[in-house]
Order: C-alpha cells, then sequence, then structure tokens
C-alpha cells in the first residue's frame, strides 16, 4: 500500500483505530505521524504502531501531506487556529473526524484554507468493520479525494456524499446508529430473560441472531423487506411478532428517532459557529 504521508491531530481511539488500519494494509509506519499531548498515549502509539509521535501538533502537521482531525469537535476551533500558518503554507488535505463540524467552519478556522473532507465513521470502525460518511469541497483534487478514500477505508466501507448538508443525516444513520442496535439488543435480552432464559444463553442468542442477520444483508444483496418477507410465515410466531411492532409505530418511532439525531445534530453544527 503506497500512500502520501498522514499526520493525525489527536491520537484518541478513532485515530488509533484508523493507524491500525493504514498499517494492517500495507502503509509504512514511517509515513505516519500522531500528535498527542498525553504522553503515555504517545509512547503507546509508538510501541505498538512504530508511527512517529510528537507533543506539538504544528511539529507533526510539517510532516504530512495528509491530516487527520481527531480531536473533539469542542476543541477543534482551537486546534485549527493554531495550524492556520502551516496550513497556508503546506496545502495539505484536511479531514476532519469531528461531528457537527462544517466544512466552511474548518476552512475558516484554517485561515480560509480549501481542501476539506469532512468525514464521519462509526464506532465498529475500532474493529475493522465501520462505514464512513465522506465528503469533500469544491477545493479538493480528485487524487486528493483518493488519499481520504484510502484512510477511511481502512476501517470499513466508505460512501460519498454530494451535499453536506446531508451530512447531519450520515451522522443520525451510522454514526449513532451502533447505538441503536445496542438498544434492540439490550431490549431483545431482557425480554428472552423475562421469558425464561439464563442470562447468558439470552446474550448468545441476541448476539448471534443480530451478526447473522447483519451478514444475510450485507452477503445476500437483498433489500430488508424482501428478507423480512421471507423469515415471516403466514400466521407464525415472526408475523405474531412483526404485527406487535407495527401496532406500536415502530417504523415511525425509529423515524422520529433519526429525525431527533438529524436536528441535535444541526444545533451542534451552529452551537459552534
Amino acid at each position: 500500500m503506497t500512500t502520501a504521508p498522514i499526520t493525525f491531530i489527536g491520537g484518541g481511539n478513532m485515530a488509533r483505530s484508523l493507524i491500525a488500519g493504514l498499517v494492517r494494509q500495507g502503509a509504512a509506519p514511517g509515513q505516519i505521524h500522531v500528535a498527542e499531548p498525553v504522553a503515555a498515549l504517545r509512547e503507546q502509539l509508538s510501541a505498538e504502531f512504530g508511527v512517529a509521535t510528537y507533543g506539538d501538533a504544528a511539529d507533526a502537521a510539517a510532516q504530512g501531506a495528509v491530516w487527520v482531525l481527531a480531536v473533539k469537535p469542542q476543541v477543534l476551533r482551537e486546534v485549527c487556529t493554531t495550524l492556520a500558518e502551516p496550513a497556508a503554507r503546506l496545502q495539505p488535505l484536511v479531514v476532519s473526524i469531528a461531528a457537527g463540524i462544517t466544512s466552511a467552519q474548518l476552512a475558516r478556522w484554517l485561515g480560509g484554507h480549501g481542501a476539506v473532507v469532512r468525514a464521519m465513521p462509526n464506532t465498529p470502525a475500532l474493529l475493522g468493520a465501520g462505514v464512513t460518511g465522506l465528503f469533500a469541497t469544491d477545493g479538493v483534487s480528485e487524487e486528493q479525494r483518493a488519499l481520504a478514500d484510502t484512510v477511511l477505508a481502512s476501517a470499513g466501507r466508505t460512501v460519498w456524499i454530494d451535499d453536506e448538508a446531508r451530512m447531519d443525516a450520515v451522522t443520525a444513520v451510522s454514526g449513532s446508529g451502533p447505538a441503536y442496535v445496542f438498544l434492540l439488543a439490550e431490549a431483545m435480552e431482557a425480554a428472552g430473560i423475562a421469558q425464561g432464559l439464563a442470562p447468558e444463553a439470552a446474550r448468545t442468542l441476541v448476539v448471534q441472531t443480530l451478526l447473522g442477520a447483519s451478514r444475510m444483508l450485507e452477503e445476500s444483496g437483498e433489500a430488508p423487506a424482501e428478507l423480512r418477507r421471507r423469515v415471516t410465515s403466514p400466521n407464525g410466531t415472526t408475523q405474531a411478532a412483526i404485527e406487535s411492532f407495527q401496532a406500536d409505530g415502530f417504523k415511525a418511532m425509529v423515524g422520529r428517532a433519526i429525525d431527533a439525531a438529524t436536528e441535535r445534530g444541526k444545533t451542534l453544527s451552529a452551537a459552534n459557529d
């Protein structure tokens, strides 16, 4: 795997996942640089992956043609301000994985820098099984888009979004989505236990059911509605459960939840302006 030198600004869990994926796919550790203020984390990253680490963000930024901004949204403005001068001088591709921060905000905080990609990965990226929504500004070249895709694809699948306004929907569907699945798993486990199953048995049944269903969705290529119909025998147990879900307005409830998450994303973006 060949790629341009990459600098991660922030060495937390998501950065670690991307670094692990890049190295696993053949990226040279010497091409990866990480700025992280916590010394213990710097030592761990260096020992585990052989990457170069720095206590100062500007020192690390000077090494990279691609900058991955992997810090918390609430401190991103301050971080970008300190990097505005090297951004103007080095003209890197800037990839941000901070939720709710728009490309216009990033460009402004970086002193008018134009080559910005917004990325919204999700937590399964920690296992290399994530999915990331990506949006590129007009200042991003095709080569830079490919670089951004390479970095984020190291943690799973990628989906490019043409309209940045839809990034809040990406956050609501996939960024927050794992929590919805965990909530369903929690409810199914509790219901199984209430029906008399041992907790260990209920957990195994739920986890493997969700895993198997996800694989069927991925590998069959069929629409969810078609797969659901195939396992719903007339007047059977599945139909009884589906009818109960429908009577309680399951689809409408999910729609309201996605809408609420989307609107909260817009609110958080405005609050950071």
